[in-house]
């Protein structure tokens, strides 16, 4: 990994580390751990699982950026699109690292849930969809339908549409967001950009066959 990206890493992962243990003496022995539509808790757990919430997951996410590209199969290789796929891990930690910080805020302060939660979704969708045109065939990241791991010309469409769909619904999401829109409603930009790309992968696989232009 780049080694700005590392230390950018690094430096997360250790602030989530220190503000869990500045924070865990004033947590109760039952921690929440999950909250429902309305902001209202419905899950509960031990106060050491704020351990794996934060600093376990964010540590998890940066050990794989070194994992899975030493395990890739031949011919879907990371190292085509490595710095994207290590930006993809810098972005997830941190968004990873932002939710915790909601989260633990809520337990040890009380704060709202509800609007932060959506909102670290939709700029990890802006965040991951700006570049997931670059993404090459692989394994682990991307729109990964039978269709489009059978075809490379299928995989490069999707992609490209697939980063329009993810910008696009991340900055409506925002928006909905600010102008109070339901959750059905944010659950609905939140997710239907995949099940678009997905069929479309379908679609233009199948549009190729007919055509006689599907690659080997």
């Amino acid at each position: 990994m780049k080694t700005s990206k590392l230390l950018l890493c690094v430096a997360m992962i250790l602030a989530a580390i220190i503000a869990t243990a500045w924070c865990y003496p004033q947590l109760p022995a039952s921690v929440p751990t999950h909250w429902n539509i309305e902001g209202k808790v419905d899950g509960m757990g031990p106060r050491w699982v704020v351990w794996l919430l934060g600093p376990g997951l964010m540590l998890t996410m940066f050990v794989l950026a070194y994992v899975l590209p030493r395990i890739s199969p031949k011919r879907f290789e990371i190292a085509p699109f490595k710095p994207t796929f290590e930006y993809f891990i810098v972005v997830l930690v941190g968004i990873t690292g932002y939710f915790y910080a909601v989260v633990l805020s809520a337990i040890v302060n009380g704060t709202a849930v509800q609007g932060a939660i959506p909102a670290g979704m939709f700029v990890l969708l802006i965040l991951l969809g700006n570049p997931m045109g670059k993404v090459q065939p692989n394994f682990y990241v991307g729109i990964r339908t039978p269709w489009s791991i059978a075809s490379q010309r299928v995989w490069r469409a999707t992609h490209r549409l697939a980063a329009k769909l993810m910008v696009a619904s991340g900055l409506l999401g925002l928006l909905a967001i600010v102008l109070g829109a339901p959750f059905a409603a944010l659950m609905a930009l939140a997710v239907l950009w995949a099940l678009v790309a997905a069929l479309y992968s379908l679609f233009h696989y199948k549009q190729l066959q007919r055509a006689g232009m599907l690659d080997a």
